[in-house]
């Protein structure tokens, strides 16, 4: 396993663009390591961003890399939607199964709950039912999640460091552990 956590953070001010520029020779250079040290089933996890174009660029400068095992991180999207239920419905999140992330880490993802569901005493509730405010999931819960990294960054005056470390162990340890088998989400290495 490789988790590729190099790349340049995103900075106050920063457009993605130029994350991306600084981000393309590193990428390149991570690249050649893996086309020369892994072997070709090794499962790759992108970490920094923008994940998905640096997971393409790893893609097309290793490719002996099986292209299935190259993934990108959108576990930190995910544990945020998480906490925004949990903070909403007065539960854990442990009590929370199948809220789904579409498309890249930035303003245009999907924090996706229509089938996403709570455990509560009376057994598994739909979110959108429990939540019964179709206004907060569509407004303030998918602009809160997409926009909680520059919100970090704008108090912090840098990028959520710690948020994504724990982020990815958790995406690791559903990786080689696995997820329960309720979840739409599975993550099992055969």
């Amino acid at each position: 396993m490789a988790v590729m956590v190099g790349g340049f953070p995103r900075k106050e001010g920063m457009e993605w663009k130029d994350v991306m520029s600084k981000n393309v020779s590193i990428y390149k250079a991570q690249a050649s390591a893996l086309e020369q040290y892994a072997a070709p089933d090794c499962n790759v996890l992108v970490v920094s961003n923008l994940a998905n174009t640096n997971a393409l660029i790893l893609k097309e400068f290793a490719p002996s890399i099986l292209e299935k095992n190259i993934i990108c991180l959108i576990r930190l999207d995910h544990n945020r939607a998480l906490g925004q239920i949990s903070k909403m419905l007065n539960v854990h999140i442990s009590n929370i199964k199948n809220v789904i992330i579409w498309g890249n880490h930035s303003s245009t993802q999907y924090p996706d709950v229509n089938h996403a569901t709570v455990s509560t005493n009376a057994g598994q509730k739909y979110v959108k039912e429990l939540i019964g405010d179709d206004k907060w999931l569509k407004m303030e819960f998918i602009t809160t999640v997409q926009q909680r990294g520059a919100a970090i960054i704008k108090a912090r005056k840098r990028s959520s460091a710690l948020s994504a470390a724990s982020s990815t162990c958790d995406h690791i340890h559903d990786w080689v552990i696995g997820t329960p088998k309720d979840c739409l989400h599975t993550f099992n290495i055969d």
